[in-house]
């Protein structure tokens, strides 16, 4: 790894560890792939049971990936079929050479075509819970930068695909639950926080909101969850990721 890839990463890594919603998690892996000239990306993690949702966090165009999820596409999706059986990161294009593709699977690539998704090198998750999930950094065509970029640094964009995952999974699927007792987002986050040792004024600058509401939402999470400090709290959160995790 160039020393420039090396630092490329540890800043990567500071944002996701630092993230609290979906959106600081889009942020962070937009910018250390625009910083690779790679533009748009999309991170899919499957449901382990059938009937759940899955979770995308994607700089895609946001009226392609509502359109993706409301027609489950995740079910017959080439990409994701393949990245379901694990291995090495892939790339592919609209023809998906090697796959036999049916109907509507080709007119799933015609539609993402129509938004600047026509190719696109996947990385396969599948994670020691037997987790599965995959990061795409997809273009518009297979241009000379994208194949140098993607030849070039596959195994470091493995390494950050693996992690973005892993943080996000420790992070964003407790949905709000401790220890069967649901918080708002807005409390589950300030609790969040102050698990990693911010104060109600830290919390307050973080989130762009004023002390005494960040104070307002940690106080009502350490009602619901019955606790009389914000450090009993914060225990009881670290308990519940680490049953769940």
């Amino acid at each position: 790894m160039t020393k420039d890839m090396q630092l490329l990463f540890e800043t990567f890594m500071e944002h996701p560890s630092e993230s609290v919603d979906e959106a600081d998690f889009r942020d962070a892996m937009a910018g250390a792939a625009s910083s690779l000239e790679l533009i748009t990306f999309a991170y899919l993690s499957l449901p382990s049971q059938p009937s759940g949702k899955p979770r995308l966090i994607s700089n895609y165009p946001a009226r392609w990936t509502a359109h993706y999820l409301q027609n489950r596409y995740q079910k017959i999706d080439p990409v994701i079929m393949r990245a379901r059986c694990g291995g090495c990161p892939f790339r592919w294009g609209s023809d998906m050479r090697g796959f036999a593709t049916s109907q509507v699977q080709q007119r799933l690539f015609d539609e993402a075509a129509e938004f600047s998704i026509r190719c696109g090198l996947t990385i396969p998750i599948v994670d020691r819970r037997g987790c599965t999930a995959a990061v795409t950094f997809a273009a518009d065509e297979p241009n000379p930068t994208f194949l140098r970029v993607a030849e070039r640094y596959e195994q470091a964009l493995q390494l950050m695909a693996t992690c973005f995952h892993i943080y996000v999974r420790r992070k964003l699927s407790g949905n709000g639950m401790v220890d069967g007792v649901l918080l708002t987002p807005r409390e589950y986050e300030c609790l969040q926080w102050a698990a990693r040792g911010k104060s109600a004024w830290d919390i307050a600058g973080i989130l762009g909101i004023k002390p005494r509401t960040a104070a307002f939402h940690l106080d009502n999470a350490k009602k619901k969850l019955g606790v009389r400090t914000i450090t009993q709290a914060a225990v009881r959160l670290a308990d519940s990721r680490s049953r769940i995790h």
